[in-house]
């Protein structure tokens, strides 16, 4: 059987806990629920019109990504982001993602590295835009494609344990222009190496990207340390 792209398949509707926990899982990434923060249960249930179990539950999960912490008798605190935190997370990204970009460069369809080209072009048109929203969207849609591209469900579900953390990470940093450029840079070593399905370089050249990211979020980091001490 020829294998179909996510893309091309009838999209699977939403439970409403689907939909709630990533609506709330959003809020934290974007920083619209700063770390440090306490959940506002009352306000987000009467925003949502949902009862205090389905977000209770949603929380639990948002918990087990390590994006919130539950607070016995207190309700729930997003977690704050810590330089051990990214030290821990971001070598164990980087490993995935390389193992992601190998098994990608064996199985990926021609219909598949045709919609991440398009993703990437997109990501291109947001950068010279300045539209870093639309641009982060995106990128992030390119790393999924060459997620899914690897066909290892064992890969995935790791991946995406961990994802919400980086990109909240990504977002709470300061982007300055020259690792934007730098970013924008790497990803075209990306595509180049996925289309020529070499794995061994593609798997380098992600590696090196979640280590050039990590350096831009830890220097982000301590500046906004020292500015508050």
């Amino acid at each position: 059987m020829n294998y179909v792209p996510d893309s091309m398949k009838p999209p699977r509707r939403r439970t409403l806990h689907e939909e709630l926990t990533q609506r709330l899982r959003d809020l934290i990434i974007h920083g619209e629920l700063p770390p440090g923060a306490k959940v506002p249960e009352m306000e987000l249930c009467e925003a949502y019109d949902v009862s205090r179990t389905p977000l209770r539950e949603a929380l639990k999960v948002l918990a087990s990504e390590g994006l919130v912490v539950l607070e016995p008798n207190r309700g729930a605190r997003v977690s704050r982001i810590t330089q051990e935190d990214l030290d821990e997370l971001f070598p164990v990204m980087g490993a995935l993602e390389a193992l992601a970009g190998e098994l990608a460069c064996q199985n990926i369809t021609p219909a598949e590295l045709g919609e991440i080209r398009a993703h990437h072009a997109a990501m291109l048109d947001r950068y010279r835009a300045g539209d870093l929203g639309g641009y982060y969207a995106a990128n992030q849609k390119i790393h999924e494609g060459i997620l899914n591209a690897a066909r290892n469900p064992t890969l995935t579900a790791h991946y995406r344990a961990l994802s919400a953390r980086v990109q909240r990470a990504r977002y709470v940093a300061n982007t300055t222009p020259a690792r934007w450029a730098q970013a924008v840079e790497e990803h075209e070593w990306i595509i180049e190496h996925l289309s020529a399905q070499d794995g061994e370089k593609l798997a380098t050249t992600l590696r090196q990207h979640l280590e050039n990211k990590l350096r831009a979020v830890s220097q982000s980091l301590a500046g906004q340390a020292a500015g508050t001490a």
